[in-house]
């Protein structure tokens, strides 16, 4: 299998391509740009590019859409909730569907919790995990739900092999397994790690602030809990802590 990544400079957002063989089918996994060295991996590997996937409709995955679209014409292919988000979307993915491309099989696995309508791809031994699960970090929830993105991570991805390879929707590369181990949030709901009880406030609101870790772009992510006994991953920059 071919896998190509081109990670935007500024969002730190990966788009990918994946191919089957050389000369034979590919697809084209969220286009946040730039794409144009997706292009340039597809013609030295003599693809065919059948699909476009979009994990969710965040302007970082779909601003160059339109740029695959119109040189490939390809199946555009994303779940009902993002579809509603952006244009172009000639078809919908749901939980479990496969779609196939050569010889490629890839199962769609709903994973929200950062979107309503956030996919995961798996191809393989790998899993596009977009903007769920990063190495050493989870997505943030203020546009869906934490109690999704629990299920997501927990339920969901954690459950495939740990050998799965995991590429996420921004910088590193990890491994289900890896993270099963080390991702401080993943830790933290498996009961090895204890919570913290920090009192915060999140754009001034008053909070309980979980735990404190590391981002993918070098920033934080703050695991929290409201005085309402609800809980949400909010970006570091958004906590003040006492």
């Amino acid at each position: 299998m071919i896998i190509e990544r081109s990670m935007n400079p500024g969002w730190l957002s990966n788009s990918y391509l994946v191919g089957d063989e050389s000369g034979g089918t590919g697809v084209v996994i969220d286009a946040g740009g730039p794409v144009a060295p997706l292009f340039a991996a597809a013609d030295g590997h003599d693809l065919t590019v059948t699909h476009l996937l979009i994990t969710h409709a965040d302007g970082d995955h779909i601003q160059e859409a339109d740029l695959v679209i119109d040189r490939y014409h390809p199946q555009v292919l994303a779940h009902e909730r993002e579809a509603a988000r952006m244009s172009g979307v000639t078809g919908n993915l749901g939980d479990g569907d496969v779609v196939t491309a050569g010889g490629l099989e890839i199962t769609a696995l709903h994973t929200p919790g950062h979107s309503a309508g956030h996919l995961a791809f798996l191809i393989g031994d790998c899993c596009f995990t977009a903007d769920v699960l990063f190495k050493d970090t989870v997505g943030g929830t203020l546009n869906d739900s934490y109690e999704s993105l629990h299920h997501s991570v927990m339920d969901v991805l954690m459950q495939l092999p740990p050998e799965t390879r995991v590429l996420p929707g921004h910088t590193d590369a990890t491994t289900i397994g890896d993270e099963w181990e080390r991702n401080p949030f993943v830790r933290v709901w498996r009961g090895v790690d204890e919570a913290g009880d920090e009192a915060c406030t999140v754009a001034g609101r008053p909070a309980t602030l979980l735990l404190f870790a590391g981002d993918y772009d070098g920033g934080h992510k703050g695991f929290v809990r409201w005085e309402d006994g609800s809980h949400d991953i909010v970006p570091g920059s958004r906590v003040e802590r006492a």
